[in-house]
């Protein structure tokens, strides 16, 4: 077991990375996590507890952890600990974190992060924009310090940085897919309509992502992620494709997916709206719209729901799935837009099982985001892999996975995009 991981926040995609770097490398890793629960607590209180409960071992070469975490203080507590390689990886940077309140940004997070990199040997973003995001905002953040603020730390951080794409498994949905969608997928990517194409072939971009997955005898001396020729770093010419091997369903939390809009020359494929919204038993349907997302004021369902309340007034037809995870505090919106919107919804609120989940994403046609925020969009490349057309805002991380057929950038574009005759 030469890899420990470290997962202060064990839900969600965080759960989902640590799950398949445990698979992948099986019995040479040890995997100490706490429950995705008060992430605040965790961010602040997670070092303590894992100076207390991480097994010592002499075959520890790797610590690989998430931003929650405060390495800098489990190196402090555990010096046995600070002698391994150690790679951070940001699923999200507190930096550029949305708060309702300029006031409420808590500077602790941030500065938590910062001195985590400063410790850290390797450290890894989810997306080129997450990364700039964080490093940029660095000189900025620091100047809250009264007095006596530390220099040029983006200098000392930066060179440690790479891009790594969330690595995810694609299920084989074909047996959701309505034969619509599939017609469509064989015509754009040569997938068969036994789905046999979608599921063995794979897409652009797996071999390498699985490959560096895994950690061989060669390698774990130089680390987890070392920096391979095209794969991992900022300095060649983009960021490896965040696809790995498609995997079965099971009936277990739903998983985050990554973008499948890639052909072999790195094009992106734009998918045709009327050809997705047509097929013989759904050309009279209404439209199906999904929402995948996070019940949390981050995602804005505000604007989303205020959007298909206006389409409600007007008698325009649609069907809507609001699916993501909600949490303690859930905006009041959400119970005001079910009940408003009624016999429109055909589906409200998480679903544990991958089945129901991907069944529900095959069966929409569209996919919004709303977001404020967002550093990769997991859901909603998920939402596109099972065939619905994205529409995302032309900024935060969508500029960098999606076609620029997908943005619109006013708060009601879902709205003017399908109705502008209205």
């Amino acid at each position: 077991m030469s890899v420990l991981l470290i997962e202060a926040f064990y839900g969600g995609s965080h759960k989902q990375l640590m799950d398949l770097l445990q698979e992948e490398l099986r019995e040479d890793c040890v995997l100490c996590t706490l429950p995705a629960k008060k992430w605040h607590w965790k961010a602040r209180t997670a070092a303590l507890y894992f100076m207390q409960t991480v097994p010592a071992s002499t075959n520890y070469r790797i610590l690989f952890a998430s931003s929650v975490l405060n390495l800098a203080e489990l190196a402090a507590l555990r010096p046995d600990l600070a002698k391994l390689k150690k790679v951070l990886y940001f699923h999200e940077n507190q930096l550029a974190y949305p708060v309702q309140k300029c006031q409420e940004r808590d500077f602790q997070y941030g500065y938590n992060q910062v001195l985590s990199c400063l410790v850290a040997d390797v450290v890894v973003f989810n997306s080129a924009f997450n990364m700039e995001s964080f490093l940029t905002s660095i000189g900025k953040f620091m100047k809250l310090i009264p007095d006596h603020r530390p220099k040029d730390l983006e200098k000392i951080i930066r060179p440690k940085c790479q891009v790594l794409y969330f690595p995810v498994r694609f299920p084989d949905v074909s047996r959701f897919m309505p034969e619509h969608k599939l017609a469509h997928l064989e015509k754009v990517i040569g997938v068969k309509s036994n789905g046999d194409a979608y599921r063995s072939e794979g897409l652009p971009g797996q071999q390498k992502s699985r490959a560096l997955m895994k950690t061989s005898d060669a390698r774990r001396e130089s680390g987890l992620c070392e920096a391979q020729p095209g794969l991992c770093t900022t300095q060649h010419e983009g960021p490896p494709s965040p696809l790995t091997a498609p995997a079965s369903l099971g009936t277990s939390e739903a998983s985050e997916s990554t973008n499948p809009c890639q052909e072999e020359d790195k094009q992106h494929l734009t998918f045709n709206l009327c050809n997705i919204a047509s097929g013989r038993d759904y050309q009279q349907r209404p439209l199906h719209v999904a929402w995948p997302h996070r019940w949390e004021h981050d995602k804005d369902p505000e604007t989303f729901f205020k959007v298909l309340l206006k389409l409600k007034e007007k008698d325009l037809p649609f069907h809507v799935s609001v699916l993501g995870e909600a949490f303690t505090e859930i905006p009041d919106i959400f119970a005001e837009a079910k009940k408003a919107l009624g016999s429109s919804v055909l589906h409200w609120g998480y679903l544990p099982s991958k089945e129901d989940y991907f069944q529900a994403l095959c069966m929409a046609d569209v996919v919004i985001s709303t977001a404020k925020h967002e550093f990769f969009g997991v859901a909603m490349v998920e939402a596109v892999y099972c065939g619905c057309y994205p529409l995302c805002p032309k900024a935060l991380v969508y500029p960098e996975i999606f076609p620029g057929s997908c943005f619109a950038a006013r708060s009601f574009f879902f709205f003017f995009f399908f109705f502008p005759e209205t």
